[in-house]
């Protein structure tokens, strides 16, 4: 387990335990990029280990996240928050150099040895952290359909289901969250 996988498990071992007899969450992953994976896994796994059940619907660009081989890409191009801590100082990429043909690769490979120098999960390992405490899955039958994924470059988990799958665990759910 990773570092970032590990302070994760310490913090939700620390923290007040949810009752899930009247507490659950649900998340719409709606986005795929690397810098955008985190958000969803890293706030299920953590609800998960709490106590929470915790339900991911994956639609859209956030489908991707699913399958077996994941080749994540960094957004950089119109994120002016996205401040690299280089040469001793926080530096930001101007939109304009985004437009470059390989920029977007280079500012993925940055932060990838950025986030393994500091010990930060891969998606994978907290995916999987999110499988091992029982966060439901859902793949969006739709989704699947217009990008032409089939169950077979999925991993194991998922479920397959639709908008109303989604809409009747949210309707139940204490948090819902759209990331």
């Amino acid at each position: 387990m990773s570092s970032e996988a590990q302070v994760v498990s310490d913090a939700a071992q620390s923290a007040p335990a949810a009752d899930p007899a009247t507490k659950s969450m649900s998340i719409i992953v709606t986005k795929g990029s690397l810098d955008w994976a985190y958000p969803p896994f890293i706030l299920a796994s953590t609800a998960a280990a709490m106590g929470l059940p915790v339900t991911m619907f994956f639609t859209f660009y956030g489908l991707p996240l699913l399958l077996k081989k994941l080749d994540l890409q960094l957004t950089a191009s119109g994120n002016p928050a996205m401040k690299m801590p280089m040469m001793g100082a926080h530096m930001g990429l101007p939109n304009l150099l985004t437009a470059i043909p390989g920029v977007d690769a280079a500012c993925t490979k940055m932060m990838k040895n950025l986030m393994n120098k500091k010990g930060v999960a891969s998606i994978e390992d907290l995916r999987e952290a999110c499988l091992d405490v029982d966060v439901r899955m859902i793949a969006c039958q739709m989704t699947l359909d217009l990008f032409e994924y089939s169950t077979d470059d999925m991993i194991e988990g998922p479920e397959i289901g639709g908008a109303a799958t989604y809409i009747e665990v949210a309707a139940k759910s204490d948090i819902n969250l759209f990331i």
